[in-house]
């Protein structure tokens, strides 16, 4: 009887394997995977405290971004001259110029581009203009 011990291999666990299976998932999640871009203005409001526009059934929107960028119900205009934000402006708006006109510019907006806007919506004939801010924080 042989009572020697026989040596043994030492036992290792592979990680190639694993690995790889993860890189496999990865890959298929990478590749099946759709990405929305959203295509909204971001903008930030300014904070004020105020009454809430109640709901109007047709509402003309412009939204000046930081950069003092214009844009009409979401649509970027070609360039940022007055005259094609009024014409812009009159488009959308047809024969009415008594629909609600919302300014919804970012806090960090120059003050031109708004005061311009404002001269524009005049100019224009609008009567009824607003401005989007959000309301305060409480601390």
């Amino acid at each position: 009887m042989n009572f020697r011990r026989r040596n043994r291999e030492k036992l290792e666990i592979t990680l190639t394997p694993m690995i790889d299976v993860v890189f496999l998932l990865l890959i298929f999640f990478m590749v099946t995977t759709t990405f929305n871009r959203a295509t909204e203005i971001k903008i930030k409001l300014p904070e004020a405290t105020g009454a809430e526009l109640s709901e109007q059934p047709k509402v003309l929107n412009l939204t000046i971004d930081a950069d003092g960028t214009y844009y009409v119900n979401n649509h970027q205009l070609l360039n940022q001259k007055l005259t094609t934000l009024k014409k812009a402006l009159l488009d959308v708006a047809g024969n009415s110029r008594m629909m609600p006109f919302v300014i919804s510019a970012d806090a960090k907006t120059p003050h031109q581009a708004v005061i311009s806007a404002l001269d524009v919506a005049s100019q224009a004939g609008f009567s009824q203009i607003t401005f989007a801010a959000i309301a305060p924080m409480d601390e």
